[in-house]
């Protein structure tokens, strides 16, 4: 996955790279707040860094108590509260009422805070590994690379019905944008820019790039249906699993009069 920041309606946490950092974080400036004079960025990157050890301890030991993630972090219960208020906002974590379990005592049981699946998704996860891993059996067990272009291939005509039909429903001149519209709904980021005889789709992240470093026929596949889709010749320049930072596609300029679809050339520009 690309670094960044994890996210789902637009909040969330940082990075897993940022998450797994567990340095310690000294709690003076915990007990008085922020230490005055002290650089605007240094006190944030304080904050996210001590509020990603609070989301680290549950994520560790399971829903928690202010009191015990207090003690376990070395912080104020005060500090413990004002990190999770902004957890919470994030929806990063969620107040639970804590289950008891045999005879119930009197008062309230004790509010503990659990992570949500917005905050478990952005700590390690190894799908990538198990889809490289499903690609690599296929490829050894059923066919060598015909078996993964044909995944590929099979992949995307699952995903081509709501790209179809935003391409068929916008007018010819519009139909890249249309496009890159309906990329950008499934992660893609997609946008799309004037070049000299033609266009350029760029797709600013890629959900599948570490997969597609492996296995560069998921590009290939990808390609192909765009210049299906497009009725066109097109040329894949550039991509983020080849290590580039957009994944660029070449679009012609076409005839409006003639819609199609001739064969894409998945490869690189030499160039």
């Amino acid at each position: 996955m690309t670094q960044g920041t994890v996210r789902r309606n637009g909040r969330g946490l940082p990075a897993p790279e940022e998450l797994r950092n567990n340095g310690v974080v000294k709690n003076v400036g915990e007990a008085r707040e922020t230490p005055t004079g002290a650089p605007q960025e240094e006190l944030a990157t304080g904050e996210r860094s001590t509020r990603n050890r609070v989301a680290r301890s549950i994520l560790d030991h399971g829903p928690s108590t202010v009191a015990e993630l207090a003690g376990r972090l070395g912080l104020t219960q005060a500090a413990v509260r004002r990190h999770l208020d902004a957890l919470v906002a994030d929806e990063v974590v969620e107040a639970r009422e804590q289950r008891v379990y045999g005879a119930r005592t009197r008062g309230r049981p004790a509010k503990v805070f659990a992570l949500t699946d917005c905050g478990r998704d952005a700590f390690d996860q190894s799908y990538d590994k198990l889809a490289a891993d499903a690609l690599r059996f296929i490829q050894e067990r059923f066919g060598g690379d015909e078996a993964v272009v044909a995944f590929a291939r099979a992949r995307i005509a699952e995903q081509a019905g709501a790209y179809r039909a935003a391409v068929e429903a916008a007018a010819p001149e519009e139909r890249t944008e249309a496009l890159a519209k309906a990329l950008s709904a499934d992660g893609y980021a997609a946008t799309a820019r004037s070049a000299p005889v033609g266009e350029q789709l760029c797709q600013h992240h890629c959900p599948v790039a570490h997969v597609a470093e492996k296995f560069p026929q998921l590009c290939e596949a990808e390609t192909e249906f765009f210049s299906q889709l497009l009725g066109t010749h097109v040329q894949r320049l550039a991509t983020i699993a080849h290590g580039d930072g957009v994944c660029t596609t070449f679009i012609p300029k076409i005839s409006h009069t003639t819609h199609h679809a001739s064969a894409s050339t998945a490869g690189r520009n030499p160039a």
